[in-house]
């Protein structure tokens, strides 16, 4: 965890009344007070030619108190939250889902999405709407946050590995709100932040790992997959920490040379992989070519003189390690001849 900032936010929890206790009065308030104004009005014109005013008054307050304590309801669904701001003063966050009723006061906004998230969600919805990097976003809907995980899929980012390298790699983030205050009020656009730091963290990562050629026991992209996403996942939830962010997983999922070094690097890969082939051919020719000299000298089966040996291992070590088939030769005669 990063040490706190001075201006850093942080979580308080509240309870708000329930919205099936307040509902009732609200209702009771409203048409009692009209029903008051009705009486008021009608009962003191008939006797004494003038309305009630003392009745007249209450059931104007009334009326004005019932519509001021409408705005006050609200619903919360399981996994959503809503900052409770009043008169700029954060009060505490609503984490309860269900029907609430809280001071009417609360504040309904201005918290927006920046543009860049504000054009993703109109292109996921079909619209045609381009936005432009200035400009405002849309409103959270009376400072409500979805606490739900979400995943982030970063585009394919070109950049230079350890070894300078260029690679494309891409990856995927899985995360979520974990402290409402700091979400809405340390960060201008949190949704936007989480991208921007996501794709910012993979490129320093990139160049922290040589794509398949490391030194000895080295992590590699390639080959340390599991390293290299916990690596990604703690930079992430450092540098998101101060978003109130919680990342729950952080994986790659495109890894991959650059175009304009990918056949080179193919070659590369295909001579290496000739060469460990090889490799391996040779040791296993030799160790049987070793076995059947030791077989015919324990068993007595012929004996051989360094110059026949020596021919001997040659004839072998080309029939094992030939990559076309070999065609013998029959000698009918001695080995001298």
């Amino acid at each position: 965890m990063n040490a706190e900032t001075p201006n850093s936010s942080h979580e308080k929890t509240i309870k708000t009344i329930g919205g099936a206790v307040m509902l009732p009065v609200a209702i009771i308030l409203l048409f009692g007070s009209l029903a008051l104004l009705i009486y008021s009005i009608a009962a003191g014109v008939k006797e004494a030619g003038h309305p009630i005013w003392a009745g007249l008054v209450l059931a104007v307050l009334g009326e004005i108190a019932a519509i001021v304590m409408m705005p006050g309801f609200f619903t919360l669904q399981p996994n959503e939250a809503r900052v409770l701001v009043l008169f700029g003063g954060y009060r505490g966050t609503v984490r309860d889902p269900g029907f609430h009723w809280a001071n009417p006061f609360y504040s309904n906004g201005p918290n927006t999405m920046g543009a860049l998230a504000e054009r993703r969600v109109a292109l996921q919805a079909g619209s045609n709407v381009q936005a432009s990097s200035g400009g405002g976003g849309r409103k959270l809907p009376r400072f409500k946050i979805s606490l739900r995980a979400r995943n982030f899929n970063s585009d394919k980012l070109k950049v230079n590995d350890k070894r300078g390298n260029p690679v494309e790699i891409g990856s995927v983030v899985v995360w979520r709100v974990q402290d409402t205050a700091q979400a809405v009020f340390d960060v201008q656009d949190f949704e936007n932040y989480v991208r921007v730091q996501s794709e910012s963290a993979l490129r320093h990562l990139a160049s922290c790992y040589a794509y398949d050629q490391g030194e000895e026991k080295e992590p590699t992209l390639l080959s340390g997959v599991d390293e290299v996403s916990q690596a990604l996942k703690r930079e992430l939830q450092e540098r998101l920490d101060k978003a109130g962010v919680l990342i729950e997983e952080a994986r790659l999922t495109h890894l991959a040379y650059a175009p304009e070094i990918a056949q080179a690097m193919l070659r590369r890969q295909q001579a290496e992989a000739v060469i460990a082939a090889r490799q391996k051919i040779v040791h296993g020719a030799v160790s049987m070519v070793d076995m059947a000299l030791r077989e015919l000298a324990d068993k007595h089966v012929v004996q051989l003189d360094d110059e026949r040996r020596a021919a001997m291992v040659s004839n072998l070590m080309v029939v094992l390690c030939g990559e076309a088939e070999v065609h013998p030769v029959v000698n009918t005669g001695t080995l001298y001849t």
